[in-house]
């Protein structure tokens, strides 16, 4: 009988196992500690034909990194030992969205930054030379992350430093929402020259296009319009309610009216009472 197929397993130095085409690198947290993780690298690649944002021959794609390892420690620790880093990027699972042209490493807003993904995550690091990728993936390791020169903060140090830093400048956050609010005006400005250039006038086929800017604007956006809306729509439902249908309805209408009549003869019988004996003149 034929053997199965054996899949191919790699071992790191300090005999770590590591998935088929990745490199096992060990990764401290001090030199005082014993334990460690294991970072799993490769070169980013994708197949022919599929497009990526990541620059190919540059990028390494890094498994399993671990929390106490922000962007800018990790992008120290492999420009130390295998040359400059033009950017990192972490994620919480492989970035498998990206298309040519997006801009994935752009640069985001220092105020409206998203909450950090707690666990282990995956990271793009883009080398400026792509003899660095190389050097990357045939490193021994282990790499220390907080050292004397560079240490890392935890515990309750940690919890400050991300308070105090999420506490934006107030003139900043001005200056930020102002210019994006100019962006937006100018964009609504140009969809709306563009919606009124367009407005009656026929297509190739004769078609005319139909915008927002017609004879009949939309209901303004206020809570008094959605109202006065749903005040209509209430009374057109009711018009369209059949009253009186079915069989049972006639006899529970009539039953209430009835009980209605009764109620109003006792009411008419006790008001008749009071008024006699409130009466002060007697003739007899």
């Amino acid at each position: 009988m034929a053997a199965g197929k054996k899949t191919r397993v790699e071992k790191a130095p300090a005999g770590a196992l590591s998935p088929p085409g990745y490199r096992a690198v060990p990764i401290q947290f001090s030199p005082e500690r014993t334990a460690s993780h294991y970072l799993y690298l490769k070169e980013h690649r994708v197949r022919e034909g599929t497009g990526s944002a990541w620059p190919p021959g540059r990028t390494l794609f890094v498994l399993n990194v671990p929390p106490y390892c922000p962007e800018e420690r990790l992008a120290q620790l492999f420009s130390d030992c295998c040359g400059p880093v033009q950017s990192v990027k972490l994620h919480p699972k492989p970035d498998l969205s990206q298309r040519p042209g997006e801009p994935s490493t752009a640069a985001a807003s220092e105020l409206f930054r998203p909450k950090p993904v707690p666990g282990f995550q995956v990271a793009y690091l883009v080398f400026r030379k792509r003899a660095s990728v190389q050097k990357a993936v045939a490193l021994q390791g282990p790499l220390i992350v907080s050292t004397e020169s560079c240490p890392v903060k935890t515990g309750i140090e940690k919890w400050i430093a991300d308070y105090a830093a999420s506490l934006g400048d107030p003139e900043a956050l001005r200056v930020e929402v102002d210019k994006f609010m100019e962006e937006y005006d100018k964009k609504v400005a140009q969809e709306d020259a563009r919606a009124e250039a367009e407005e009656g006038v026929p297509d190739e086929e004769g078609w005319v296009k139909v915008t927002r800017k017609g004879r009949r604007p939309g209901l303004p956006r206020s809570e008094a319009a959605s109202l006065r809306v749903l005040e209509k729509e209430k009374r057109k439902k009711a018009r369209k309610e059949l009253l009186n249908f079915y069989a049972w309805q006639h006899r529970e209408t009539k039953m209430e009216h009835l009980a209605q009549l009764r109620k109003k003869f006792e009411e008419d019988k006790q008001r008749i009472a009071l008024m006699r004996a409130q009466r002060k003149f007697r003739p007899y």
